[in-house]
């Protein structure tokens, strides 16, 4: 479709379905600020607003077969993907900061002097670990993250990984025994 794209929703619709650019941005460009607005008033931020019409406008172009047209327009299926999304978002960041507040406090703040001390020796300790961590599996890097890296007890691994603390003691000591002589290097936690 060439030059000034006009018609119904319905018309446009139609050769958005077999790939016409040109009727989506002319969808794009008649219901863009209703969508906007509305997921302003939803969100109340701006940005968030500009984020949640991008999404709602992707998802259009991605699932453009399956949009349903009521009463000749596309707006209403753009208005509830709008609500979606924004009913979406709003639970993954629920989830993320549920997670969060689930793991234990870290016990103290280093000083800064000792991390940066002995720059040298943890370059060469990191590219070690990166090598170890590249032969275990993801369950058994994220037990000995926690354990070993991040000094955290059996305990709290278990709690911020949601399995039981057997589980986080053999995977922990399949980590160590799969890091070959690097395992000298990882103190056991005791609790």
């Amino acid at each position: 479709m060439g030059g000034d794209v006009e018609g119904t929703d319905e018309v446009l619709w139609k050769l958005v379905v077999n790939g016409d650019g040109e009727a989506f941005g002319a969808l794009f460009d008649r219901h863009r600020d209703r969508v906007l607005r509305h997921a302003l008033r939803l969100v109340g931020s701006a940005h968030a607003a500009e984020d949640v019409t991008a999404m709602v406008f992707y998802e259009a172009w991605r699932r453009r077969e399956y949009v349903r047209m009521v009463n000749g327009s596309i707006v209403a299926w753009l208005l509830v993907t709008a609500n979606n999304t924004i009913r979406n978002d709003l639970s993954q960041r629920r989830r993320y900061n549920y997670f969060l507040n689930r793991l234990p406090a870290p016990a103290h703040s280093p000083d800064i002097a000792e991390v940066f001390a002995d720059e040298d020796q943890q370059e060469f300790e990191a590219v070690t670990l990166d090598q170890v961590f590249a032969r275990l599996r993801q369950a058994d890097r994220n037990v000995l993250t926690l354990c070993v890296v991040e000094e955290m007890s059996i305990r709290d691994a278990a709690t911020a990984l949601g399995i039981p603390e057997g589980t986080v003691k053999s995977r922990l000591n399949r980590a160590k025994q799969g890091s070959g002589t690097y395992s000298t290097k990882f103190p056991v936690p005791m609790r």
